[in-house]
């Protein structure tokens, strides 16, 4: 007697397509280089990677999205937000095409870019998950940062600190230019949050993570219990039937290991660790979608090479790349 075949869950895209969208925008944040990351990244060899070794069929258009045919001619602070028009008309282009790609049943894979984008690639997979299956996207967030300001507790404006704020409601703002096209169907759950690396949070996010009882794993407790019992902690916290979103900040790594980023922040993570981290969630049969983002080639020159190679390392252990 044979047992009947597992049934795949809806909600899993298929194993073999991935849509990429490459999204070389800067105005989430004040420095300059940003943009040119993801054809760093294509450059040095990922597409082959992924469609030679890992056997992904990749639908990409063949360009690096900057939406500067989007950004209004002036673009003045609202609500202390910097480009404010500009971030809202560029990450709305790419939530259009992110859903595009995941109500296909693809993998969507997007690189940035500055941590802004996550507005447009997180409310993309969320629509289109829950137009499929009815299901909430829980949100993995690698970064040194919490990404979690709203535009009053912000100290610098910059949009790239605000992304989970304005994805999860607790940033909102009427005006369509401004935001106000995220609808709730593309919003994340707080209780489907998961935060892993955090090191550099900010007073105001600190007190928005304790109010929220938003699930965060600062270096501190890798520290204390080690990158494996943190995943353990991290995913059992999501659960093991629940679609995961995973959004890599490569400031995550140390500056040992990604030093050309434009926020880096001492005591990290290695290399092997981010690795493991992207197994982990790849392991679970779970992962719909992964952002890769802040990888900025213009900065420190000395080790950009060195930080593209880290995003793709990443990426690759997040689409199934083994040791063995």
């Amino acid at each position: 007697m044979t047992s009947a075949p597992t049934l795949q869950p809806r909600f899993l895209p298929s194993r073999t397509e991935l849509g990429l969208v490459a999204v070389g925008f800067s105005g989430g944040q004040c420095k300059d280089g940003v943009d040119a990351a993801p054809m760093a990244l294509i450059e040095a060899g990922l597409i082959t990677q992924l469609t030679s070794e890992l056997d992904f069929n990749v639908h990409y258009d063949g360009q690096v999205h900057s939406y500067a045919d989007l950004r209004p001619e002036h673009d003045p602070p609202h609500r202390g937000m910097k480009n404010p028009r500009a971030v809202s008309a560029a990450t709305q282009a790419l939530s259009a095409q992110v859903y595009a790609h995941a109500k296909e049943g693809r993998f969507v894979l997007t690189l940035g870019g500055d941590h802004s984008i996550a507005i447009g690639s997180v409310s993309g997979v969320q629509k289109a998950v829950r137009e499929r299956c009815g299901r909430d996207v829980a949100l993995v967030w690698v970064d040194a940062h919490a990404d979690i300001n709203t535009p009053e507790s912000s100290g610098s404006g910059n949009i790239h600190g605000m992304p989970v704020a304005f994805l999860t409601g607790l940033a909102r703002e009427e005006d369509k230019s401004m935001f106000g096209w995220l609808e709730e169907e593309g919003k994340v759950n707080l209780r489907k949050i998961v935060y892993i690396g955090l090191r550099d949070v900010d007073r105001g996010e600190k007190k928005i993570l304790r109010e929220h009882g938003i699930r965060a794993f600062s270096m501190h407790d890798i520290d204390r219990h080690g990158i494996g019992k943190v995943m353990d902690m991290a995913l059992g916290w999501i659960g093991s039937d629940t679609p995961i979103h995973l959004s890599f900040d490569v400031d995550a790594l140390d500056p040992m290991w990604a030093p050309s980023t434009g926020t880096p922040v001492r005591g990290g993570l290695t290399l092997r660790e981010g690795d493991f981290i992207a197994e982990c969630v790849h392991e679970t049969g779970n992962l719909v979608a992964l952002d890769l983002v802040e990888v900025n080639p213009s900065l420190e020159i000395t080790g950009a090479q060195e930080t593209v190679r880290a995003g793709n390392s990443i990426i690759r252990c997040a689409l199934g790349d083994t040791l063995l």
